[in-house]
């Protein structure tokens, strides 16, 4: 979910699959990069309105423009909506109470039919080339949002505000061995207090805030060269420091600490070598991370991590119908501060100071294959895991614990060209995780948050000048296999049909109409690992229900 991110401002996302990804601390199994849309030098814009069920509204515009030297880019928006209704008509407030949640976990009368949230939005950039091989590139988003219901929680955010600054300096062409020299520096911080403000409990027993801030700075610098016409390398360091502190506020006195002042500073050392040929192309990746990890909290003991990062990934066209690629790494992942120091509101530690960090072996295989007018895509990967952190429900204290797992997978996705006009498109996958033992006093060895298979089939009809129509199926399997001994349950599998148009009315206005879950399918997709403080609803967890048919419409003007 792109929460602290201007959604109308993406303009394009990258997708890391695997521990292939050496420029970020902490990749575990892939990356996801978001890419906002950069400034012009002409004078242009565009404003939006957005226009769905359950009253959502949103509102949004962005100028850019400048000349040769500096160019900017200016967007805000803000949006509301209704609480949404699954497909029994059911809005967040009467699924609580038709799961059977305790009465203090239910909304207060007052706040029954409030908003699910509202959220405004700001974007700007300035890009200033300094000279003919430089470049300044600053940017600062700034996110405001109010009253946003967690359903299942026992808490909703009062507020959730992010800030986030990025300021980058590029060099090009600067010798033989530098192609081109980058040099980030970024902020980012949150403040996201969640409360029972408006549930019965505020009121039955006491009004408890757990107010929780995080922040992060940080600074990246990355050469690249080429070794020959055939091979590039890149190189760099990176260090940066995420500070994580939280407190609980009972009936507005603050009381105990649910996590203090913890510090995770990291310095890494990265390194990418890329060879290619006419049909092969191979590429090696190594990092290196020392990391340590502080907290306030004197009773709790301090970590030091270091890490090695490590991969190899080929491909090779074997014909102009068939290529396959193959890839093996290792990546770490440290503990994050909740993991190592959370505290429950009685005081209990959840965390444990005392974990090892994640190791990530991971191999992944497949093939692109063309037969005609028919693109498909299949990969295969099994990961190692060791150290896994993982959450035992039947622990007092310090549920969080080391464990062994594997996780294999398929996937299978392409499309098919019927014509210039029409195409289908699809995608399967599948995955299936264990844990190598089951944890002490229990018998489940299923891992947590493994989806269950999952297919979708679209058909797409490319009309006139950009204007485009598609009908899609989304099927999902039953949840057959789901880790029962800490908190997950058996959900239903379903299949939902999407369908969307775009029309282009004018050269500068666009018009865009939409209905998801068409016949109104009442479906979770999310399970209840216990990781979460979910509602307990008669012995079990609540599941929280997908939206019901959601119909929108979505205009634009460009100018």
């Amino acid at each position: 979910p792109t929460s602290h991110i201007l959604v109308n401002n993406i303009d394009s996302i990258e997708v890391i699959e695997g521990p292939y990804d050496v420029e970020n601390f902490g990749t575990l199994s892939g990356s996801v990069k978001i890419i906002t849309k950069e400034p012009s030098k002409d004078f242009k814009g565009e404003a939006s309105l957005n226009l769905g069920s359950w009253n959502y509204r949103k509102a949004a515009a962005t100028v850019s423009g400048g000349n040769n030297a500096v160019r900017y880019l200016v967007s805000m928006s803000h949006e509301t909506g209704d609480q949404y209704e699954d497909g029994d008509g059911n809005t967040f407030s009467e699924q609580i109470i038709d799961a059977g949640a305790a009465m203090g976990d239910q909304f207060q009368p007052a706040y029954a039919d409030m908003k699910a949230y509202e959220k405004s939005t700001f974007l700007g950039k300035i890009y200033a080339d300094i000279a003919d091989n430089q470049q300044l590139k600053f940017s600062y988003t700034a996110n405001r949002s109010d009253d946003v219901l967690y359903p299942s929680s026992k808490m909703d955010a009062l507020y959730d505000d992010s800030d986030i600054a990025n300021l980058e300096y590029s060099m090009t062409g600067l010798g033989e061995y530098s192609k081109s020299l980058d040099i980030q520096i970024y902020s980012s911080q949150v403040d996201h207090p969640m409360s029972n403000r408006y549930r019965r409990s505020a009121i039955m027993m006491m009004d408890m805030v757990s107010d929780l801030t995080t922040e992060m700075q940080g600074l990246k610098v990355k050469n690249n060269f080429d070794l020959n016409t055939s091979t590039n390398v890149m190189y760099g360091f990176d260090t940066s420091n995420r500070n994580w502190d939280g407190i609980y506020i009972i009936n507005g006195t603050a009381t105990i600490k649910s996590i203090d002042d913890v510090d995770t500073r990291n310095t890494g050392l990265f390194a990418e070598m890329e060879t290619r040929s006419d049909k092969t192309s191979v590429k090696l990746g190594l990092r290196l991370d020392n990391t340590s990890i502080d907290t306030a909290d004197a009773s709790l003991t301090d970590n030091d991590y270091k890490g090695l990062s490590a991969n190899i990934f080929a491909r090779h066209q074997a014909s102009d119908k068939v290529t396959y690629f193959a890839g093996f790494g290792r990546s770490n992942r440290v503990p994050d501060a909740r993991e190592l120091y959370f505290h429950n509101r009685m005081g209990a530690h959840i965390g444990a100071d005392t974990l090892e960090a994640t190791r990530n072996y991971e191999f992944d295989l497949g093939f692109d294959n063309k037969y005609g007018n028919l693109n498909i895509k299949t990969k295969l990967f099994h990961s190692q895991l060791k150290d896994y952190i993982y959450y035992n429900s039947d622990s007092a204290t310090n549920n969080f614990e080391n464990i062994d797992a594997t996780i294999q997978g398929l996937e299978i996705s392409g499309a098919y060209f019927l014509s210039d006009e029409i195409n289908i498109d699809f995608g399967l996958a599948y995955q299936k995780g264990e844990k190598d033992e089951a944890l002490s006093g229990q018998t489940d060895t299923d891992l947590a948050e493994i989806p269950p298979l999952k297919a979708n089939i679209a058909v797409n009809y490319d009309y006139g000048l950009k204007n485009t129509a598609s009908v899609e199926l989304v099927a999902v399997d039953a949840w057959d296999d789901f880790d029962a001994d800490n908190g997950e349950q058996a959900l239903k599998g379903y299949g939902v049909i999407n369908a969307k148009v775009t029309h282009n009315v004018t050269k500068t206005f666009e018009l865009t109409a939409g209905i998801d879950n068409l016949f109104d399918k009442t479906y979770a997709t999310s399970n209840t690992y216990q990781d979460l403080t979910l509602l307990a609803t008669g012995g079990t967890i609540m599941l929280l229900n997908e939206p019901g048919r959601y119909l929108y419409v979505n205009g634009s003007y460009q100018f």
